[in-house]
């Protein structure tokens, strides 16, 4: 298969998955700065484990580095465990499986959390996702925004438990994209994916999960009204509810 099939494999019906994260990378830091993005692809989700990176061509081209740097970046990403490479007709680098972090001791959880500033962290994130949410509102999407929001939505309330955060973590990021500003979006794509590094931290509560995602609900219909106060002010409640639960089990 040519690279060009396999890159429209990659992409969504409705758009990149990848694009709110992978850019051109600074010359003077092309090793660095390529690692620190794919590195966001995997903790984002966005590619779900057990699928296949975009060629390794597609990657350098998008990044702005050579191949040459993109294999030592992937390298670093094997020797972790976070991707592995095969050979053949259907090679190529596979997002590898990972245990649960829940399963982690409570004292490896408040280390992760002393090493960020989880303040900080919530803070930010409630004003992306509040300005997010009034934008996307405000500019009263087309058929199209509207109907990736729709399956955005749905895939939140399909997800089984153990697929659940990546598919919030994608739900969150349509919003991102959809309010029309790649700022916004690049920013909160960072700011998400400290995040998950913190909520694979702590257990799934079914209850809370009912709760998140009727709140999802609600933020998408009020986008879809035109109710940019009403969609801030829903949004700004969930991000409330994520923050309890965060400081409850890690602070």
């Amino acid at each position: 298969m040519d690279d060009s099939r396999t890159a429209a494999r990659e992409r969504w019906a409705d758009g990149d998955r990848l694009a709110p994260v992978l850019r051109p990378v600074r010359a003077g830091n092309g090793f660095e700065e390529a690692l620190e993005q794919i590195l966001q692809v995997l903790r984002l989700g966005l590619v779900p484990p057990g699928e296949r990176l975009p060629s390794e061509r597609e990657l350098a081209a998008r990044l702005g580095v050579s191949r040459v740097t993109l294999r030592d970046v992937l390298k670093v990403l094997a020797d972790q465990g976070l991707v592995a490479s095969r050979r053949g007709r259907y090679g190529g680098t596979f997002v590898r499986h990972r245990e649960a972090d829940a399963r982690r001791a409570p004292q490896e959880l408040r280390r992760r959390a002393a090493d960020v500033d989880l303040e900080d962290v919530l803070r930010f994130r409630e004003v992306l996702e509040c300005g997010a949410a009034g934008l996307c509102a405000a500019r009263e999407l087309d058929a199209a925004g509207a109907g990736r929001l729709r399956s955005a939505l749905a895939a939140t309330g399909d997800a089984p438990p153990e697929d659940y955060r990546r598919k919030d973590t994608l739900f969150h990021l349509a919003l991102a994209e959809l309010a029309g500003s790649p700022s916004l979006t690049a920013q909160y794509a960072a700011v998400r994916a400290t995040l998950n590094g913190l909520l694979d931290g702590i257990p799934l509560l079914v209850r809370n999960l009912e709760h998140a995602q009727r709140q999802h609900a609600a933020v998408v219909a009020a986008v879809l009204d035109g109710d940019a106060e009403g969609a801030r002010a829903v949004m700004r409640e969930h991000c409330s509810g994520t923050a309890a639960l965060l400081r409850g089990f890690l602070s």
